[in-house]
């Protein structure tokens, strides 16, 4: 059976790395796509490392973006993020990839998907289908094409590069029924084996469950794999994670919310700590303002998932919350220090308060942060027609969608 082949380009944004495709390249029919979405990557792969395909083996190195004409007036694209599962034949639709979103708009422009600006400063208007929020992406050109090269560091991202400017408007009730889901700034979550846990579960860009990491015994320091190496604390995060995800309106069971594990994100959080990152550098706790371990699909994430780190930001503004209690006071511009495995991200979040009661008149008008991105390869990506019938007999009968 001869191999699929369909024009792709391997891009990485912020601290993930995806294949972006175009709609017209793909089959009209959508359910066609996950089958086809997973053999690209080399899933299911019971050994975990997607050897057969463009995957790496984590959840940050396993995604596609789909990007094709706007659905909506206030929009010039629209751009559809699919998670791939590594070891299961499964996709997650259920929210937004942050990271990915910086690589949208500099691939609208130089695929020719929407005019090129007529100066150095381009604006991209991108309608996420996943989640149904406008982003704002801002970045430079350098002559025709979007510019990748520049000063700007990353954390998590070895060398600088151009920045790419990413405004998330509106972004409250992402995946969920609204900024706080449950209208209550602080919940106690009754988690089977583990008993009550205090919680905030936030929905800003992304269903978060914010938790104090001393409440699990952990100092919310630890590297990613002596994380994932507790089984007993991953454990306890899941369950929790599901529990959350009932909580939220997400899912209506546990067992339902298992299907689903790209969102809420559960994270650890602890307030400025001395700590080591990734590349065995020192931050000091007066260069941050709080200390985050979020877990994506199983793992604890290497840095922290862009739209993480915005609904923390927004956490951090609503007084009373796990992470409004844990920080520092954000500056007045809204500005917070989000210490992670891989350094140190300044986040800015606009949230305000329009009444008197606890949860129901918060209100997140805006969260802004900056990534780079940059195409890697452009071409031909090669399919195993055979994979994809293969998959397509094993896949998950539940493709998951945003709430």
């Amino acid at each position: 059976m001869k191999q699929m082949r369909l024009r792709a380009v391997f891009m990485r944004g912020g601290t993930s790395n995806a294949i972006v495709l175009r709609a017209e390249d793909l089959p009209e029919d959508h359910a066609l796509w996950p089958s086809i979405f997973l053999a690209a990557m080399g899933s299911p792969d019971p050994n975990g490392r997607q050897l057969d395909g463009m995957g790496g083996g984590i959840s940050s190195l396993s995604k596609v973006c789909v990007i094709g004409p706007p659905s909506r007036p206030d929009a010039d694209i629209d751009y559809t993020f699919i998670q791939i599962m590594v070891t299961d034949a499964a996709v997650d639709t259920s929210g937004n990839c942050g990271n990915m979103s910086s690589a949208v708009g500099p691939f609208a422009v130089d695929e020719g998907l929407i005019p090129r600006p007529e100066g150095k400063d381009a604006v991209v208007r991108i309608h996420n289908t996943n989640t149904g929020k406008i982003i704002v992406s801002r970045f430079t050109m350098d002559g025709a094409l979007a510019a990748v090269d520049g000063d700007f560091a990353l954390p998590g991202v070895g060398g600088t590069g151009a920045p790419v400017r990413l405004e998330f408007l509106d972004p409250g009730g992402s995946g969920s029924a609204g900024l706080l889901p449950t209208g209550k700034v602080v919940e106690e979550l009754d988690v089977p084996g583990i008993g009550p846990i205090t919680a905030s579960l936030v929905d800003a860009a992304l269903p978060a469950v914010f938790i104090d990491a001393q409440a699990l015994g952990a100092e919310g320091t630890e590297l990613p794999t002596a994380i994932d190496a507790d089984r007993g604390l991953m454990e306890k995060l899941e369950t929790i994670r599901l529990a959350a995800s009932v909580r939220m309106g997400i899912a209506a069971t546990p067992e339902a919310a298992a299907k689903i594990p790209h969102i809420p994100k559960v994270a650890l959080i602890a307030g400025p700590k001395e700590a080591k990152t990734l590349a065995g550098e020192t931050l000091i706790a007066d260069d941050m303002d709080v200390t985050v371990r979020m877990i994506s699909i199983g793992n604890t994430h290497r840095a922290v998932p862009v739209t993480g780190s915005l609904c923390l930001a927004v956490a951090a503004q609503i007084e009373g919350s796990v992470v409004n209690a844990l920080a520092r006071p954000t500056a007045a511009n809204g500005d917070i220090r989000i210490a992670n495995p891989s350094g140190v991200i300044t986040v800015a979040a606009s949230v305000r308060k329009d009444g008197p009661k606890d949860g129901d008149d918060w209100v997140a008008e805006h969260a802004v942060l900056y990534r780079t991105q940059r195409r890697l390869m452009e071409g031909t990506l090669l399919v195993s027609a055979a994979k994809v019938e293969a998959v397509a007999g094993e896949l998950a009968p539940a493709v998951t969608t945003a709430a």
